[in-house]
């Protein structure tokens, strides 16, 4: 791998770079923090596509996508006299050294559990940090991420489960109760209860050690490959979807299970 000095060499460049772009390109010059924002979101997607497929040469690309917007709000920053991206390196590493005591400090950790625990604290106790347990959730995460987190949160300071399988009691409390306001077709109180159905779910899978958010993009990725196969077989025999019925399509959706898709 390369030396530091290479590292630091590279970086250098890139900020040297990015200074031209802000002062000679049309398009570079005139992105502001609301312009960049939807875009930010979409590499970091991209890069969340590209580490779910482990794809290593997308990822190093992708983590530049993402490491270019990150300077570029610095940039921003700096323009405005607010901060530049000294800063964002200083505080990070502030924040790393605090959040960090059984490695820069004296306390003692033999878990990454315990880690995660303390890195919860400490967040609470910082001059400028979280005021309460979930403060520091981001209202833009999507729901199913929002979720997971917020119930990590609660787990830090105790709101949680005595013992995992208890979770299933909920789950099945749910479920049940979703039926009730289905069968009346009360659609707003259906959707209240779908709701916590999927929370109780989503805390299941949290207590169990699986991500639901990567559980569910499993399957998407599974239902487009199989999906694919049918539609795939179906143009290739001259045939089309909407014709067919549903057992003619699960026979072919079972050949695209047979094949590990």
């Amino acid at each position: 791998m390369h030396t530091r000095e290479e590292k630091m060499e590279a970086y250098g460049r890139f900020l040297d770079i990015l200074d031209e772009l802000r002062v000679k390109c049309p398009w570079d010059k005139k992105q502001t923090n609301e312009s960049l924002r939807p875009n930010t979101i979409e590499e970091t997607y991209e890069l969340c596509d590209a580490l779910m497929r482990d794809d290593k040469k997308e990822i190093c690309k992708e983590l530049g996508d993402v490491l270019l917007h990150v300077a570029f709000y610095a940039k921003i920053g700096s323009e405005t006299g607010d901060f530049d991206m000294k800063d964002v390196c200083d505080r990070l590493c502030e924040k790393l050294i605090y959040r960090h005591p059984h490695v820069f400090g004296e306390v003692k950790v033999e878990t990454a559990g315990q880690v995660s625990d303390n890195w919860e604290q400490l967040k609470l106790k910082e001059k400028d940090g979280n005021k309460s347990v979930l403060s520091g959730v981001p209202a833009a995460l999507p729901s199913l991420i929002k979720a997971y987190r917020m119930q990590d949160k609660a787990r830090h300071v105790g709101f949680d489960w005595q013992e995992k399988e208890q979770v299933w009691d909920k789950v099945k409390e749910e479920f049940d109760e979703l039926q009730v306001e289905i069968a009346d077709m009360d659609k707003d109180k259906a959707e209240a209860e779908f709701g916590d159905l999927f929370f109780s779910i989503i805390n299941a899978a949290r207590l169990y050690g699986i991500n639901p958010d990567n559980a569910l993009e499993r399957t998407n990725q599974k239902f487009l490959r199989r999906f694919n196969y049918l539609e795939e077989h179906t143009i290739k025999v001259g045939n089309n979807l909407k014709d067919m019925t549903l057992e003619e399509m699960d026979v072919i959706w079972n050949e695209a299970k047979k094949l590990g898709l």
